[in-house]
């Protein structure tokens, strides 16, 4: 089954952080990378740019909105993404326990629907 690793984070707390801090935690998710690439499992990662560089769209009664930003204030912001094909829930959370960013942010962890037989 293929998961998603949605990453979540307070960009403030990145900002905050050394050089070398920062440094560790991009390792930490390369080591990742490289491991789940090696075993065949890794569909795809990428960090995205901060929050200010967001747009979010929606159409209400067939009238676009274009808002900066991400839709919804909160705490933690999206900051990255791994697609990983597990086994099942257990071995994507034994994956996501293992992101530096599950110390101190939050991993969401959501299924990809298979519409390969659609």
């Amino acid at each position: 089954m293929r998961y998603m690793f949605l990453i979540y984070s307070q960009e403030s707390e990145w900002d905050g952080s050394t050089p070398e801090q920062q440094t560790a935690v991009v390792e930490s998710y390369r080591e990742i990378a490289r491991e789940a690439s090696t075993k065949g499992i890794l569909e795809g990662a990428d960090e995205l740019q901060s929050v200010s560089a967001a747009t979010s769209v929606r159409v209400r009664d067939g009238k676009t909105m274009i808002t900066d930003g991400p839709f919804a204030e909160t705490k933690e912001q999206l900051g990255g993404y791994f697609v990983i094909n597990c086994e099942n829930l257990d071995e994507a959370i034994e994956w996501a326990q293992r992101f530096p960013t599950a110390r101190n942010g939050t991993i969401e962890i959501r299924p990809i629907v298979d519409n390969s037989g659609a």
